[in-house]
């Protein structure tokens, strides 16, 4: 069996896919994050951006596009990635995201769930530089991402599980260790 061409990362909001990326990113992997399209849309309706404004947009876009709107709109990113070597998708969310990337790519693409707890990942979101949500903005976006983008769903049918509970050092050995296991399924 050969190594998969496409990681995404998945997980909640605070689990560490952005840094697990940069990770992978760091050894060779072409990174593609899924919230560039949001960030964008954003700038161009001329909002500043903040939770209330980001959650409008990726739903005024899941609206007009399906559930499946940031694959689609990232699969030319995707396959230039791929032209190159290999990509890790930074947030995917939905799933038919998944069912639409998994039938496009099949074997190609494989799912690592990065988790981390309620608490640890609300710590996290409060404290970051870009972003930073409250408790309750952090729960909130929980319960809308869980509800209404059925994000869920490709964190159950991960391939590989990362559990983000401890510092930066962990979680880069922990992606580490998954890059050296896909790199043996070739051998």
């Amino acid at each position: 069996m050969s190594s998969p061409k496409i990681i995404a990362m998945v997980g909640m909001a605070g689990a560490g896919k952005t840094e697990a990326s940069r990770v992978m990113e760091q050894h060779g992997y072409s990174r593609i994050r899924f919230g560039d399209v949001t960030d964008e849309e954003v700038k161009r309706r001329g909002l500043p951006l903040s939770e209330a404004n980001e959650r409008s947009v990726r739903e005024a876009l899941r609206q007009e596009l399906g559930m499946a709107a940031y694959a689609k709109l990232n699969l030319a990113r995707i396959d230039a990635a791929l032209e190159k070597g290999l990509a890790v998708i930074d947030g995917m969310y939905s799933w038919e995201e998944y069912l639409f990337l998994k039938e496009r790519y099949g074997d190609k693409l494989a799912v690592a769930a990065v988790w981390a707890s309620p608490g640890t990942r609300a710590k996290r979101l409060s404290t970051r530089a870009v972003r930073p949500l409250t408790r309750e903005e952090t729960f909130s976006r929980d319960k809308a991402e869980i509800e209404k983008v059925s994000k869920a769903g490709p964190i159950a049918v991960a391939d590989y599980m990362i559990l983000n509970e401890g510092g930066i050092g962990e979680l880069k050995a922990q992606v580490e260790q998954l890059i050296h296991q896909l790199e043996n399924m070739d051998c």
